[in-house]
């Protein structure tokens, strides 16, 4: 009798079993060596073998392997032992290692020839080659040498340079190996023509922005600043500059430059929320490249219930687009300070150049500002001259440093002799200090100063914008935004007082925070803020204290936190949400 399902069924089960169908495999061991040793052997060795022709070629070249793997660093004599179980399915390899007596470097010959012989670059190099007579024979140490020894070559402009000597010569049986590299470096070759393909600005613009002439030595790293400069003009969607060597006329090497024009238009729509300024709608209208002489424009509409704004900016280089630059802007802007309600109207024109990495900015601004407050309402007249001066450094990510300290002062002044309501000099400081001082534990402090001196005229008629408030995301947490500053107690007509919010003419305020990191893109944080915004003589520390948890994102870090005040009694806990970096 024939049982056709149940043949079937028991070849399936037996297709399916571990004996039948898993495929010839091999595990194996190394014994005997660890660090460095063990590390090589395992990744000339590679990944254990699944079939039955790979596991004998693995065992057949085990000893070879490993023979290589140890002679790269150094040991030529090592006893190797193979113990193999042949079980099916899988056999099992044993490798036992005594690496044995290390070869060492004995005499070491380094030779720069030619032009370079004379190169401080080169002779930097070979002051530390990374081996000295008597280490151990390291093969990864010597093309590691030799490799930076054509690269610098190569990135200092001995185009032509190349190694004529190149060798380790082994003596096993005496234990020493003898050094001998000698590179030939030729003639230093100089930047040729720079030719400029598809060019849509102005050639004094261009020439602004050169990093080197035709005539100076050939330098990559000069290259690569020049490629770098070009993109940050956002004149341009492709930027390649390129060494053409195989065009190299007697000792000068032709440059090519190959421009692709941006957009003429960008809009960007943005949308967010913070605690602070509650939700936030933005258009942003940009134009890159207006003419051929790197003039741009920015406009930006942005809606919040508490600070609707727009802001129209025109630029116009001056001498560079990147480091010298003649801003004139108009603003319209309603805001929330303390308990005040104001309205701005801006025009100015500034000035900033870039010197050794810090900004200076020169500036006028005519502002005029209305607010209203308790029933009164104001309206004054500035005409203000200012200057700052910030500088920026950081390790690692913009968005996410290391370290890093940022500055930024700022000094303005207005008279009434030029039309201005009050006589005042305003100065400010933000100071952001970021250090990492053990993996995963970061520290970040910041301090912010201001202080205004009225020369003349009713320190009431002081615009709210060029006073001070404290409070928020980015001032003390645990308070709500712009809600500290001196105070104007009122009485009502029904006899009744009420006390509002004014701001202050000066400002203290620092902070404390620690961060730790549970992964790269999340970490908790503790923290302490405290100051504030107040009149001469009415200094009363205000200090807010919370944790938080920070979501890491390429835009900057995504701050959920919770923070209350220290100073008032029974405070209530507020959630602050922010997004940004703290430079």
């Amino acid at each position: 009798m024939r049982f056709p399902a149940l043949s079937s069924c028991l070849l399936i089960l037996l297709l399916l079993s571990p004996a039948a169908g898993a495929a010839a495999a091999l595990t194996f061991s190394v014994v005997g060596l660890e660090g460095e040793q063990k590390k090589n052997v395992l990744a000339f060795l590679g990944a254990a073998p699944e079939s039955d022709q790979s596991r004998l070629n693995f065992v057949a070249s085990a000893r070879d392997k490993v023979e290589s793997a140890l002679q790269a660093l150094g040991y030529y004599e090592p006893e190797i032992e193979l113990n193999l179980q042949r079980t099916e399915p899988k056999w099992r390899l044993r490798i036992v290692v005594d690496a044995g007596t290390p070869v060492r470097f004995r005499n070491i010959s380094i030779q720069i020839l030619g032009a370079a012989a004379n190169d401080n670059n080169f002779t930097r190099l070979t002051s530390d080659i990374g081996f000295v007579s008597g280490d151990v024979l390291h093969h990864g140490l010597f093309e590691s040498f030799r490799e930076r020894v054509l690269s610098l070559g190569q990135r200092r402009g001995y185009l032509r340079g190349e190694m004529i000597v190149s060798r380790i010569e082994v003596q096993v049986e005496a234990g020493t190996a003898d050094v001998f590299l000698w590179y030939e470096s030729g003639p230093r070759l100089q930047f040729g023509e720079i030719v400029v393909d598809n060019t849509v600005i102005d050639g004094d613009l261009f020439d602004s922005m050169l990093t080197f002439e035709p005539g100076d030595y050939f330098d990559q790293g000069r290259l690569q600043e020049l490629q770098s400069r070009l993109q940050r003009t956002n004149y341009f969607s492709s930027v390649i500059v390129l060494p053409e060597r195989e065009h190299a006329v007697g000792e000068g090497v032709p440059v090519a430059v190959n421009l692709e024009p941006a957009k003429r238009h960008s809009v960007d729509i943005g949308v967010g929320y913070s605690t602070d300024i509650q939700e936030r709608m933005s258009l942003t209208w940009r134009t890159p490249r207006i003419n051929r002489y790197g003039h741009s424009q920015q406009t930006r509409l942005e809606y919040s219930p508490i600070n609707p704004s727009g802001r129209f900016t025109y630029s116009i280089p001056v001498t560079d687009p990147l480091d010298d630059v003649v801003q004139l802007w108009a603003r319209v802007e309603e805001n929330e300070f303390g308990d005040i309600d104001s309205r701005q109207n801006e025009v100015g024109i500034k000035r900033e150049t870039n010197s050794r990495n810090w900004i200076y900015g020169y500036s006028l601004r005519e502002l005029n500002e209305s607010w209203d407050i308790a029933g009164y309402s104001a309206s004054n007249d500035y005409l203000l001259f200012g200057g700052s001066i910030s500088r920026r450094t950081y390790r690692g990510s913009i968005v996410d440093p290391e370290g890093g300290f940022s500055q930024l002062y700022t000094l303005e002044a207005s008279t009434q002799k030029l039309g201005s309501d009050l006589d005042l000099l305003r100065f400010t400081a933000a100071l952001r200090y970021v250090v990492t001082p053990v993996a995963r534990n970061r520290v970040v402090t910041r301090l912010d100063l201001g202080r205004i001196e009225i020369a003349s005229g009713d320190r009431r008629e002081l615009a709210p914008s060029l006073a001070f408030f404290a409070g928020g995301s980015q001032s003390i947490r645990g308070y709500a935004y712009q809600s500290l500053g001196d105070e104007l107690t009122v009485v009502e007509p029904n006899g009744e007082t009420e006390t509002f919010v004014v701001g202050g003419d000066r400002l203290i305020i620092g902070s404390l925070e620690y961060q730790y990191y549970f992964t790269d893109t999340w970490r908790g944080a503790l923290f302490v803020d405290g100051g504030d915004a107040f009149d001469k003589g009415e200094f009363d520390v205000k200090v807010g204290a919370g944790f938080g948890v920070h979501y890491i994102t390429p835009v900057g870090p995504v701050r959920v936190e919770l923070a209350n005040s220290v100073s008032e009694d029974n405070p209530n806990w507020r959630l602050v949400l922010a997004i940004g970096a703290e430079f």
